[in-house]
C-alpha cells in the first residue's frame, strides 16, 4: 500500500466516516438482505407474505432516503436495492407456491379409500 493511500485511510476524514452511522448503519443493515438471500434456498411454505411485502416497501422507501440524504449514502442504497430484489424473489416464490402451482390435495380433495371395513 502506498504512502498516499495509507495517509488517506488513516486521515481524519476517513476516521470520521468509519466511525459514523453513515457507515455502520448500512454495514449492519446488510444482515437483512443476506438472510433473505439465504432464505431463497428454503421451502416456500415458510415464507410470510405479509412480512415479505413489508420488507419490500421498507427497502424501497430507504432506497429513496439513501439518495436524498446529504451526502448520498450509496452503501445504504446498495443494501436496500439488494434487499428489494431478494424480497421480490421471495414474493414471487410465495405467490407461485400458494396461488399458482398445484398444491397437494387436502383431506377434502383426497380420493376415497379402497379398503372396506366390515
Amino acid at each position: 500500500m502506498g504512502n498516499r493511500s495509507r495517509r488517506s485511510l488513516c486521515g481524519q476524514k476517513a476516521r470520521n466516516y468509519f466511525m459514523s452511522t453513515h457507515f455502520w448503519g448500512p454495514v449492519f443493515n446488510w444482515m437483512i438482505p443476506i438472510a433473505a438471500i439465504y432464505d431463497t434456498q428454503k421451502h416456500p411454505r415458510i415464507i410470510s407474505g405479509k412480512m415479505t411485502l413489508a420488507l419490500t416497501i421498507y427497502s424501497m422507501a430507504f432506497m429513496r432516503f439513501a439518495m436524498k440524504v446529504q451526502p448520498r449514502n450509496l452503501m445504504l442504497f446498495a443494501c436496500h436495492f439488494v434487499n428489494t430484489c431478494a424480497q421480490l424473489v421471495q414474493g414471487y416464490r410465495y405467490i407461485e407456491y400458494h396461488y399458482i402451482s398445484q398444491q397437494e390435495p387436502t383431506a377434502q380433495q383426497a380420493p376415497a379409500s379402497t379398503d372396506k371395513t366390515e
